[in-house]
């Protein structure tokens, strides 16, 4: 109705305040936007949140759809492509090692990736961001593990509810946030961070957006760490900055 989309109007607006605000004090910031059905953005995702206590700037978690993108960008999925599809099925397996990420190979990608999607996730992650922001960061972990790890269908129900109590929402938010899922609000917010990735040029999952002074950076990939920390002015440690020799 016209009070949900005023306030959706509302919301926005703050959200583009608080980004002009933030840029025009210089305060260092990288901004994750991210779909959980990307198995590389889950490598950047652990790595990111490691370095939380390491960097000097504010990582903040962007929920999108990542077929938004993709349609947008003009770009097509990496498994369309045989010899890419070859590719990832080892270069999969070398990153988890290399980034110390349990991810799994899934049984079908096509039908995972091509067929269910990813809305209802990202539709929960984006209501997490707006109504439960401290629980988006173990949501979004158990998304990947759920399907990345053990190879589940994370839009059911039965997903949803074990992401929910994973990241410890207690039954009365898990309610809450499956009744808000389809409100024009979170229809929005999420349209919202899509269209504002394409903005900043991306084509794919994971893109990581830097902010430091009046520079604005944008990397794809999960193997842009050293440029994302060169742009930051902060030091980049490996993939498991605790175990680094500092």
């Amino acid at each position: 109705n016209g009070r949900n989309v005023n306030r959706t109007k509302f919301n926005m607006n703050r959200i583009g305040s608080k980004y002009f605000c933030n840029a025009a004090m210089g305060r260092k910031r990288v901004e994750l936007y991210y779909d959980v059905l990307s198995p590389y953005t889950w490598y950047s995702f652990e790595v990111l949140m490691r370095y939380k206590t390491h960097w000097k700037a504010e990582i903040e978690l962007k929920p999108f759809l990542l077929a938004g993108i993709m349609k947008g960008a003009g770009n097509k999925p990496p498994m369309m492509v045989p010899n890419k599809a070859t590719y990832m099925m080892n270069d999969l397996k070398r990153c988890s090692k290399y980034f110390q990420v349990p991810l799994k190979m899934i049984q079908d990608p096509i039908e995972t990736m091509l067929v269910k999607g990813s809305l209802v996730p990202n539709r929960f992650l984006t209501t997490l961001s707006i109504y439960y922001p401290s629980h988006l960061e173990e949501a979004s972990r158990q998304f990947f593990i759920e399907l990345w790890n053990k190879d589940n269908d994370f839009t059911t129900t039965e997903a949803i509810t074990r992401v929910a109590h994973a990241a410890g929402l207690t039954n009365k938010q898990l309610v809450d946030v499956q009744d808000k899922m389809t409100t024009n609000q979170v229809k929005e917010a999420l349209k919202y961070n899509t269209s504002k990735a394409l903005e900043y040029g991306a084509f794919g999952s994971p893109t990581a957006v830097t902010h430091s002074g009046s520079e604005t950076q944008m990397f794809f990939g999960s193997d842009r760490f050293p440029l994302i920390a060169q742009e930051l002015g902060e030091p980049w440690y490996g993939p498991m900055p605790e175990k680094a020799k500092l």
